[in-house]
Formats: structure tokens, C-alpha cells, sequence
């Protein structure tokens, strides 16, 4: 199934396929998992210049070139602005990066360009003359932000000509800040605590696509939630529900992501071939409010 990427007019998968770890793999291997993932519709690659060194971009362009798949069927996007040991969207980073990105993709445009991670040093005049010459050199067609909050993507988008598409944040049952901020409202509670400014209700009023990065994460330090023995309750829970609805855990925690009004797009980075199969059955599922919820609630959340 496929739904508006913000306001662009481009219709994309709303499971979208992290290329992080696709270095790991031959070039075998990663047109399986490309081909795999376009035999159950998924038609958006998310890409990033440091995954791999850049070497996940090069298996990525091998491997297509030995499929039948027509560069203009799939939506390409990549990151930049991580450098070693800092973050640079200068002006000059951003278009030398550009043009990385598309000699290791080996194709003349991106469909999406997303600065990874806040840089606190920006100059946002900088980042919307970049973001202007990428446009008017067709390399790239569209632009996001990751892991930015509301004032960040206000001030920024203050400067720019075209409306950013995308917001790239952290989303899981588990990891749900941006979700327990607005449900703890006037509360002493930990979830209370608003760290992003309200960015859902941000991203639905301006039509940003908000693109969740590890659902399966406790977080970037505690790993995966599926097996920990914290969270028994609420594999037990999803376990149930992917009986009833005859489908693998995984598609139970994707359709949970996809269950919110927010038509958030989900970025899944495996490069098991069968587990994109089963991960791509969530949109068969369509979870009531009170499963939804009890999701929420296992997971370890409060309701007011």
C-alpha cells in the first residue's frame, strides 16, 4: 500500500526498506533482499552516505543493476551531515555529499535528501542554498530532517522555499516519547516529559511524513524488546495478537506503528529476505483501538 510523502505528490511504500547493514551482504545476496522487498511492495530505499563507509550505497547500486527493476519505480533516499566525530551541514558538505551519494547509488538524482541528526553549529541560510542549488541541478528532488524537534524544523523550514517532507525519529512500543508526551499531558509522570515539542501533532498540521526508524528497539543502547525478559508481557501480548491475525510478531509491531492517524512510514532495516515477508503482512492488519492500546500499555506506559 502506498501513501503521500508529505506534500511532494510522491506515493511511497509505508514500509520503506533501511540500507544500513546491506554492506554486510554479496551482491547476491542483496538483490534478493531488493527484489524480495519489491515483490511485496515496498518501493522506498532509505540510505544514509556513513552506512557501511558508503558501502551499503555501492552494493545497493550492484545489485540493481542485475535486477529487472526500473530506477524510476523505486524511491531513493539518503542522509548526510555525520561526519567523524562532528555533524556539518554546511553548505559544502551537504552538496560534496550529494554528489557521493549519487556516484556510489549510480543514479543522477535522489528523490529524498534528509540531514541526519541536528548539526548546533547550522547556519540555516547555508543548509536552504544548498538545498536550492540541489534543486535547480535536478540531484535532488525533495528534503527532510532527522531526529529534529518542532523549533528545529520550524527554524529551518522558515528559510527554505519548499515544504520539508520528512521527519525521521525513533519509534517503537517501547521507545514512544513522542507518544507518552501527549497522552501524560499536566502530569509529574516520565512520559510527561516533552522532549520534541509535540512533533506528531506538528508533522499531521504541516503534512510532514514522520518516518519511524528501529520499531523493534528498546533503544540504541538495550536493543530489541522481542525476547528481553522485561518485556514478557508484552511479547505475550503481540504474540497473541499475531495468532488471531494469522501473521508474524514482527507485522504485529509494524501494524502498530501504522495503526496511528498519523500515516507514519515505517523504516525496517532487515536483510533477512523471509522476515521482509513477514514484516510486509502488517498491512493485512488492521488493530482495534483497545489492541492498539494494550500494546501501549504492556509496553510499559501509563494512561493517565
Amino acid at each position: 500500500m502506498l501513501q503521500d510523502i508529505g506534500q511532494t505528490g510522491v506515493k511511497g511504500s509505508r514500509i520503506a526498506l533501511g540500507a544500513m547493514r546491506m554492506n554486510a551482504l554479496d551482491v547476491k545476496e542483496a538483490e534478493k533482499v531488493i527484489a524480495t522487498s519489491v515483490d511485496n511492495g515496498i518501493n522506498f530505499f532509505d540510505h544514509a552516505d556513513i552506512y557501511g563507509g558508503g558501502e551499503s550505497e555501492i552494493r545497493f547500486r550492484d545489485a540493481l543493476k542485475n535486477l529487472d527493476v526500473n530506477r524510476e519505480d523505486l524511491i531513493l533516499q539518503s542522509k548526510c551531515g555525520i561526519r567523524k566525530g562532528f555533524f556539518d551541514f554546511s553548505k559544502e558538505h551537504i552538496l560534496a555529499s550529494v554528489d557521493g551519494i549519487l556516484e556510489r547509488l549510480g543514479t543522477d538524482y535522489l528523490d529524498f535528501l534528509v540531514l541526519h541528526r541536528p548539526d548546533t553549529l547550522w547556519e540555516p541560510e547555508e543548509v536552504a542554498e544548498a538545498f536550492n542549488h540541489l534543486t535547480s541541478t535536478g540531484k535532488v528532488r525533495h528534503f527532510g530532517v532527522s531526529n529534529q524537534n518542532r523549533s528545529q524544523m520550524e527554524f529551518l523550514q522558515s528559510y527554505l522555499d519548499k515544504p520539508l517532507a520528512v521527519n525521521q525519529l525513533q519509534l517503537s512500543p517501547v521507545h514512544a516519547p513522542m507518544i507518552s508526551s501527549g497522552l501524560e499531558v499536566n502530569m509529574t509522570t516520565s512520559g510527561a516529559n516533552d522532549r520534541d515539542g509535540g512533533i506528531i501533532d506538528y508533522c499531521r498540521l504541516n503534512k510532514v511524513t514522520i518516518q519511524a526508524w528501529s520499531p523493534f528497539q528498546i533503544d540504541l543502547s538495550k536493543g530489541l524488546f522481542s525476547g528481553n525478559p522485561d518485556y514478557k508481557e508484552l511479547n505475550a501480548t503481540i504474540s497473541t495478537l499475531a495468532e488471531k491475525y494469522g501473521v508474524s510478531d514482527e507485522a504485529i509491531i509494524v501494524a502498530w506503528i501504522l495503526r496511528h492517524p498519523a500515516n507514519i512510514q515505517t523504516i525496517v532495516g532487515s536483510m533477512n529476505p523471509e522476515r521482509i515477508t513477514r514484516i510486509a503482512d502488517a498491512e493485512k492488519v488492521d488493530l482495534t483501538r483497545p489492541e492498539w492500546y494494550e500494546i501501549y500499555i504492556k509496553a510499559g506506559h501509563i494512561l493517565p
